[in-house]
């Protein structure tokens, strides 16, 4: 199906391209003929009902679906213009290094916060101590958590409390400086102020990295994002500006959504 889903030319310079995705898990066909530009250095917010291919989309990203046996990618997402990472030659680790995550829930791995932190360093084979130490120390301060934990780094991650835990999460998620950061819905589990602190945080974040969230908050999409993207059954329908696709859109389906006429 062809669809008209593009607004006016978005002038960001493109950190990925996606050009063609199709996914499936085994038979089923979950993503079709996916194609879309991530804005570097911005907020894109992916919208759509439980079901759409919203978390699936994400995960393409960084390759999550190859840990599982039978899915399969047709298409290609290119990085900087020079890397296509659905590429059979391409190392997904490598990929997961330069594209991070996450996740819905605060994931604290069962260690104190400083090791849970230094674990993307640990597996780059960082070992100096001194350059870790102030690495861990940048990714806490820009997590919003480093006043709040610099006493108790040897503390099992666990004491903290979950909004605590999911900015440990991302500050573990940017301290191997990744260029680009998902996050699949990471303050469904959280209270409203927690999920103002995430959401504060995220909008500083872009000038760091590049985000891609997936979210069934309309609201909190339209707080955050620069641009939206509205998917449906496993298709874009609509993409493009935040303000552009929530005021003017221009597919009967995403005023629909928008709307509550569909979800």
């Amino acid at each position: 199906m062809v669809i008209n889903n593009s607004h006016e030319q978005i002038t960001s310079i493109p950190k990925a391209e996606v050009a063609d995705l199709d996914f499936y898990y085994g038979s089923f066909h979950a993503l079709k003929g996916i194609n879309m530009t991530l804005p570097e250095h911005s907020v894109t917010a992916l919208i759509g009902p439980s079901g759409c291919g919203k978390t699936t989309f994400l995960r393409c990203f960084n390759r999550m679906h190859d840990l599982y046996p039978g899915n399969r990618y047709e298409g290609s997402i290119w990085l900087d213009k020079d890397t296509n990472i659905l590429g059979r030659k391409v190392d997904p680790i490598e990929v997961r290094m330069r594209i991070s995550m996450v996740f819905q829930r605060p994931n604290p791995f069962p260690k104190s916060i400083y090791e849970n932190v230094a674990y993307g360093l640990r597996v780059r084979g960082e070992n100096n101590r001194r350059l870790m130490d102030e690495k861990i120390e940048d990714a806490l301060r820009v997590s919003a958590l480093w006043d709040e934990v610099k006493d108790r780094l040897n503390e099992s991650a666990y004491n903290l409390s979950g909004g605590q835990q999911q900015r440990l999460c991302i500050a573990r998620a940017l301290v191997a400086d990744p260029e680009i950061v998902l996050f699949d819905e990471p303050t469904s589990a959280l209270d409203p102020i927690a999920t103002a602190s995430i959401e504060e945080l995220m909008s500083t974040l872009k000038d760091r990295v590049t985000i891609l969230i997936v979210t069934h908050s309309m609201q909190q999409a339209a707080r955050i994002s620069d641009h939206t993207a509205f998917m449906y059954l496993g298709e874009l329908i609509e993409f493009g500006r935040t303000k552009d696709v929530f005021n003017k859109p221009l597919n009967q389906q995403t005023e629909d959504y928008i709307s509550g006429r569909i979800g």
